[in-house]
């Protein structure tokens, strides 16, 4: 199979490569809204299926290719907590965080054809589309404001969900337990994309 991962996310490109799968790596432009009675792990499943839908209306996927995109959400006590769009927001959401247990859910999406069009046919191909979730609880010490301020400043995580990535300097001084997967909490499931590779 030829691997598409559908992501302009660094951290995603970096994970599916340390699984060593030779890949290609596209933009998607996509409508990343969800329906508002969406709740916990069906917001990123929904969006991640949005992602890969968005791809497909343009590009006919080959027999031979595989689509893989996905999304991130941070889940505190009932409410999301998307990509700050200020350091403001950042630091807010940061203080949300503060020594609390939160949920982290990533969903990715596979779409591959499953049937070619026919040479007397109009129909595009049929793509099924394959959709897993993973979630990790996150536990955060309490963070004081020189952290914080500390944090958005150096790293400006404007670009991730819930304001940190685990994998910076926040991550080794606020995270003192995780149940689950930690490339999860990076925005990619590595074992669930080679678990489905593996069945292919």
């Amino acid at each position: 199979m030829q691997i598409i991962l559908g992501s302009q996310s660094p951290r995603r490109r970096e994970l599916l490569r340390g699984l060593d799968v030779p890949h290609t790596e596209v933009s998607i432009d996509a409508d990343e809204s969800y329906p508002p009675e969406l709740q916990g792990g069906d917001i990123p499943m929904y969006i991640s299926r949005a992602k890969a839908e968005a791809y497909t209306r343009t590009h006919a996927l080959a027999a031979d290719e595989l689509l893989i995109t996905s999304d991130t959400i941070v889940w505190l006590e009932g409410k999301v907590l998307g990509k700050p769009h200020s350091e403001d927001e950042a630091k807010q959401m940061l203080r949300l965080l503060s020594g609390k247990t939160h949920q982290v859910y990533t969903a990715v999406t596979f779409a591959e054809v499953v049937s070619q069009q026919s040479a007397v046919s109009s129909q595009q191909p049929e793509v099924r589309m394959t959709t897993e979730v993973d979630c990790c609880d996150v536990t955060f010490e309490p963070l004081s404001e020189a952290d914080i301020d500390y944090y958005v400043s150096h790293y400006r995580p404007l670009d991730k969900a819930g304001a940190y990535g685990i994998q910076e300097w926040i991550g080794y001084i606020a995270v003192s337990k995780i149940s689950g997967s930690f490339y999860t909490v990076m925005g990619f499931p590595t074992h669930l994309v080679h678990k489905y590779l593996q069945r292919l």
